[in-house]
């Protein structure tokens, strides 16, 4: 019988701080990309998840017991994660693993974390497709972003803003899980009624974008949409004002986006999400900045908030399983949990036994407002059955 242990061990990594290991602990295992090319990305949630477990334990644990929490460093590399993967399992005897690194780490640890019978929590990057249903028993998810998913809210966006009469470019990086969302936006722009002018799939290593926004130009876009990782959203977005173009231009929102929203000030940028910005000052954002001074973190606060979710959902789960849990416990309870978002998100994220990743999913849109000088809401939340 495997009993929970909540770990996130990062070895040679004092930054992440540690409970003592034993079995009176709860002990869960996180693999992360804390280093490499998508650290920028993913890193910052890593962070707020830590800080979060910290603060629990800081006030006593949940049931009355500390949480240990134990790290690896990925890199976004898929062998680096099966090999944490196996070393959380196999040595560390964890019952819940956690997952807040890129989508091509997601294979390996699925495999692993199926093989042992544990459930696995992605807190940190795009969702994959098995947490939708029917679900996988095994697998959940609490990051905001959702390729297809996001791709029809934006849509959506797009026609209550400028109708359906309209040329629409799309830009995606050249890999599974960007050219998903993108395909998914070609699909709802065509029903929508829009013109689909051009799709560009531009390589992760591209250094110009001025060719692929230039074959976007060629078809007259009113908006172009790019849902990719950040580099390719904004620099799509750069390549196309350079060249003159003045449309309007819709992309998801990451960790970097509000600092980049602040930078940029254009006010036909618009930004899709569905995590709370901090300029909103919530009192659960406070928390987080908080944590994030106090523990003099090298990581903006506004870069944690799924990562402080995923730890707000690791503490519903484990008092709602109580003491002692084995894997199967936990994923029992997981399957059928509620967790309370405190203002983060529109709404809770709520599972049920065919939906791990939630049963209804809020989008905010924001824009740079060129007159107040400051970030607005250009759209309030607005909620989608997810079935």
């Amino acid at each position: 019988m495997r009993f929970v242990r909540v770990g996130i061990i990062s070895a040679g990594l004092a930054l992440m701080g540690t409970v003592a290991h034993a079995q009176e602990t709860y002990v869960v295992g996180m693999s992360t990309a804390l280093t490499g090319p998508g650290a920028s990305t993913v890193a910052g949630a890593a962070e707020g998840l830590r800080l979060y477990i910290d603060r629990l334990n800081k006030a006593g644990g949940v049931n009355g017991r500390q949480i240990t929490l134990v790290v690896q460093d990925d890199q976004g590399e898929p062998s680096k994660a099966a090999a944490n993967a196996k070393k959380l399992l196999t040595q560390d005897n964890v019952s819940l693993l956690i997952n807040t690194s890129l989508s091509s780490t997601f294979a390996p640890m699925i495999a692993e974390a199926q093989r042992a019978g544990v459930p696995l929590l992605f807190a940190g990057s795009v969702c994959p497709s098995e947490v939708y249903p029917p679900a996988n028993a095994f697998l959940f998810c609490t990051t905001s972003f959702s390729a297809a998913h996001d791709a029809r809210a934006t849509i959506d966006f797009i026609k209550e803003k400028s109708g359906n009469k309209i040329n629409i470019g799309l830009a995606a990086m050249a890999i599974p899980v960007s050219r998903l969302g993108i395909d998914a936006a070609e699909k709802f722009s065509t029903e929508a009624g829009m013109k689909v002018i051009g799709k560009e799939n531009i390589p992760p290593a591209t250094a110009d974008y001025t060719p692929f926004a230039t074959k976007i130009m060629q078809g007259s876009p009113d908006w172009v949409y790019c849902w990719a990782p950040w580099i390719t959203e904004i620099k799509t977005f750069g390549a196309l004002r350079k060249l003159g173009w003045s449309g309007s231009y819709a992309l998801n929102v990451l960790p970097e986006t509000e600092a980049e929203l602040a930078q940029i000030k254009d006010g036909e940028l618009y930004a899709m999400g569905a995590n709370a910005m901090f300029f909103e000052d919530l009192a659960v954002q406070k928390e987080i900045s908080k944590a994030a001074k106090d523990a003099a973190s090298t990581y903006k606060p506004e870069q944690m908030s799924d990562g402080w979710i995923g730890g707000m959902t690791i503490e519903t789960t484990l008092k709602a399983a109580g003491w002692p849990v084995t894997s199967a416990k936990l994923k029992d309870v997981m399957s059928t949990l509620k967790v309370d978002t405190k203002g983060l998100r529109g709404g809770p994220i709520e599972w049920t036994k065919d939906n791990h990743f939630r049963t209804k999913q809020y989008y905010r849109v924001y824009r740079w407002d060129t007159a107040k000088n400051a970030i607005q809401i250009a759209s309030d939340w607005k909620g989608y059955d997810i079935k």
